[in-house]
């Protein structure tokens, strides 16, 4: 299919499309979804995806993400995401991230968080972080984090908190 025959698709023919049809698109391809697509896409459809191909998705794309199919992204997947495109994922959507995934965020990408995202995380998906990217938060950052959140980080993540991160 060109991309022209995939902007054209209706999202129910969308919908079924393989797993194997959906990783083997183009950039170009992907590219040339609407938002309305993206959102139709299942959750596995967006497991499926590569990553360069994740990577051509605006912002209203990664908006239109449903909570489901923010749980299925893979870690390697939401490495490839921008700062902007995970700055631009809802608050409710950061909250469903797998902690299988949350491994894959890099420094940048925790920097980028906003202190809304942050404190929607879960105390397991905290624990999940690598210590540089704790290290990574600001003091704004980490000042939204509770009890809960905190207590969930294990002796060495804690160890790699700066004093400024620990006053705050």
């Amino acid at each position: 299919l060109t991309s022209a025959q995939i902007a054209a698709l209706e999202t129910a023919d969308l919908a079924a499309l393989t797993t194997a049809t959906i990783a083997g698109l183009s950039t170009a391809q992907v590219d040339s979804l609407s938002t309305t697509q993206v959102a139709a896409l299942t959750a596995e459809q967006v497991a499926a995806m590569e990553t360069r191909d994740l990577a051509v998705l605006g912002t209203d794309d990664i908006v239109a993400l449903t909570t489901q199919q923010v749980r299925a992204l893979t870690s390697a997947q939401l490495a490839s995401l921008s700062t902007e495109q995970l700055s631009a994922m809802e608050v409710a959507d950061v909250a469903r991230l797998s902690t299988a995934a949350i491994p894959g965020l890099t420094t940048a990408q925790v920097e980028a968080l906003s202190s809304d995202q942050v404190a929607a995380l879960t105390a397991a998906q905290l624990a999940a972080f690598e210590t540089a990217d704790l290290r990574a938060l600001s003091s704004q950052q980490i000042a939204v984090l509770s009890t809960a959140q905190l207590a969930g980080l294990s002796a060495a993540q804690v160890a790699a908190l700066t004093t400024a991160q620990i006053v705050a």
